[in-house]
This record gives C-alpha cells, structure tokens and sequence, in this order.
C-alpha cells in the first residue's frame, strides 16, 4: 500500500551531489517547508527529460511565488542525477536526490518492477505535495502514463 494523504513522510536518506555525494534525510528536506516532490522512473529517459523534468525547470518561479520547494527523486545515483540536471538546465532552487536503491521509494510503497525492460526496480512517475512532511496531495501516474504528476497539474492542485 502506498503512503496516503494526511500521512508524514517516512525517515529516509536520499543523496545530492554538492561537493561530493552528500546525504540528506527526508526530515531535513520536508520539516517546516511545503515541498513538491516528483518522481521518476529514469534520469535520461524520454518521457522523463522530454516533458517531466522540463515542466518543472520551466515552472520554478511559479512554484517559488508560492513558497514552495521543488524536489526531482528517481532510482539513480547522485552523479547520474547531476549529469542530468546539468544537461537539462535545472536551477538551483531545484533539488535533485537519488534514491540509488530505491529504498525510499519502497518506503513510499510507490515502487515497481522494471527489470522487464532491463531497468530494475524503479520509482513509479509521481508526484506530491508535502507540507512541515504531511503529504497533502499525491498524484501517481497510471503505468505508461503522464498527466497528474506533471508541473502544471501540481500547480492546480495546490492553488
């Protein structure tokens, strides 16, 4: 069963590239911020640095005018994940963290199997909306699908 609204965030440790592989814990990422957290399932994938990642970059300062803060997650490693962000332009007020093992993920109990396609285990393509670590919204995408956890539907949804 994944997490559900009105439920906190578990405790977890995900990682960001700043001057080396940094760890960072979910409390320190959601405690007394309100956070859109998106997920997923490859950095580099089509859907995801077509259209996912982008609308994000591209909404920023929307997302900032309402303070709130911005988080991309996917089952990769941190230097993968800043690979990413640097080819896809992300500004710095945009968080990228890796959940290398998908620990997280499965904490979230948003985790699916992959390997069929030689990915593994993966985030599923979500997206939600945490405040002081409550999650307010949560927008999972159905399999193969990009609607609910895209930027723009985040934005509606927390107006």
């Amino acid at each position: 069963m994944s997490i559900q609204v009105g439920e906190k965030i578990p405790l977890a440790t995900l990682n960001t590239l700043k001057d080396g592989v940094q760890a960072v814990t979910t409390d320190e990422l959601f405690k007394g911020r309100k956070v859109v957290l998106f997920s997923v399932p490859g950095a580099f994938t089509p859907t995801c640095s077509a259209k996912h990642l982008p609308g994000y970059v591209e909404k920023m300062d929307e997302f900032k005018a309402r303070g709130v803060d911005v988080a991309c997650m996917s089952v990769n490693d941190a230097f993968v994940m800043d690979a990413w962000a640097k080819q896809q332009n992300v500004p710095a007020g945009l968080t990228m963290l890796a959940d290398g093992n998908g620990a997280f993920a499965e904490l979230l109990g948003l985790k699916f199997d992959a390997s069929a396609f030689g990915m593994g285990e993966r985030a599923k393509r979500f997206a939600l909306y945490a405040d002081d670590g409550v999650v307010k919204v949560l927008n999972v995408e159905a399999p193969g699908e990009f609607k609910v956890s895209s930027a723009e539907a985040m934005l509606e949804a927390i107006a």
